[in-house]
């Protein structure tokens, strides 16, 4: 079989699905590759590094003509129409968001499987790419904040007196957030954390940080995948309330509340951002979602009364050479599993439906969407 992997053609996606290191794995596996020409460029990986490894470098065209199964960043190409039955798919699809572009995809009779639903199990801790590019946008997120703050992060005492460490509150302490945590407390700045899930606050506290406690109604705040639930309108008012003096004597605010499928909660109000003080930054890593704060535009940096509130819709692919990296490890390893024993010497994939990771990530087969969730938020009928 051939693996062939296309270049991101999404507006401001610099990352790549396969590295150079990772093409002798497949190779020794029994795959051919193929990768379109420049590919990698955006992320530091160039061509000849690709040849080097014993990949093929080709044309767009050749890469979805001739692969049979195809790796990709975003698993949905502006060229729909390029696919063909029996190819397939795999990258991340946004199933729960955008259920319609499934639907497109079926209609092109490919086999696809989304990344971002990987079931959080032990068995599939070395696929999850959603945990990668949150660890990055984590880490990106504070160094957003630090170039933006109009003072330092650490407490430093100089002979021109003493400099008072900054003030970070983290909102949302699952991968990004304690990402973010870590970071912020290597800067030497003084953290604070909060998340809807209490069962969090010894991961915060093992990191350095204070665990921001509010007296809220928190046992069904988590789904059994370990996500953040969505909860009802009250309870985010009670919560804003309850934030409020948090914020206000904060000097940068990292927000990374996501629930899949859903928009983004409103966490930061514009109440909020008008009691900081001035020179503050807020950084909004649920953006590409609608974003934590009600002042967020994707992309943009927006000032009110002072406070910058920066919103970047994609944050792993500011980091692009590494989240290439750690997402060429998931999606490799992944296609492993798909491919079993002795797979990739077979004409085609032949899935095993009764394995968990196999069941939950593919979306659609023989024409058809096959994943139930996204089936139901289509309107039609589970199987």
């Amino acid at each position: 079989m051939k693996v062939g992997v296309p270049k991101e053609t999404l507006r401001g996606e610099t990352r790549v699905a396969l590295i150079p290191a990772s093409v002798a794995a497949l190779k020794k596996a029994g795959l051919d590759v193929l990768i379109e020409r420049g590919a990698g460029a955006a992320a530091g990986f160039i061509d000849a590094a690709y040849e080097q490894a014993g990949a093929t470098v080709a044309s767009r065209a050749d890469v979805f003509s001739q692969s049979d199964i195809l790796l990709q960043v975003r698993a949905i190409p502006a060229d729909l129409e390029a696919l063909r039955p029996g190819q397939a798919v795999i990258g991340f699809a946004d199933p729960l968001g955008s259920p319609d572009e499934v639907r497109q995809l079926s209609s092109r009779g490919v086999t696809a499987f989304s990344m971002e639903l990987m079931p959080r199990i032990t068995r599939a801790q070395s696929m999850d790419a959603l945990s990668s590019m949150a660890t990055i946008a984590g880490y990106k997120g504070v160094l957003l904040a630090a170039d933006h703050l109009p003072r330092m992060f650490p407490m430093l005492m100089t002979a021109a007196g003493t400099v008072s460490a900054a003030k970070v509150f983290i909102v949302g302490a699952g991968v990004a957030g304690l990402q973010a945590i870590a970071t912020s407390k290597r800067l030497g700045a003084r953290v604070e954390a909060y998340d809807v899930r209490p069962a969090v606050k010894e991961q915060v506290q093992s990191l350095g940080a204070r665990f921001v406690e509010m007296e809220l109604d928190t046992k069904n705040s988590e789904d059994k995948g370990g996500y953040a639930k969505a909860q009802d309108e009250s309870f985010y008012q009670r919560q804003r309330e309850m934030m409020l003096r948090v914020v206000a004597a904060t000097d940068v605010v990292i927000t990374t509340a996501l629930i899949p499928g859903k928009k983004a909660p409103i966490l930061v109000t514009q109440e909020m951002v008008e009691a900081m003080a001035p020179g503050s930054v807020v950084v909004d890593l649920a953006a590409e979602r609608g974003g934590n704060c009600a002042l967020t535009k994707p992309d943009e940096i927006v000032i009110h009364n002072g406070v910058k509130i920066i919103g970047p819709s994609n944050p792993p692919a500011l980091v692009p050479y590494h989240a290439s990296q750690m997402y060429a490890k998931n999606i490799t390893t992944f296609l492993s599993h798909l491919l079993g024993k002795d797979g990739a010497k077979k004409a085609a994939l032949e899935l095993d439906l009764n394995d968990e990771i196999t069941r939950e990530t593919l979306l659609t087969k023989d024409g058809d969407v096959v994943h139930a969730r996204v089936r139901e938020l289509l309107g039609a009928a589970a199987r």
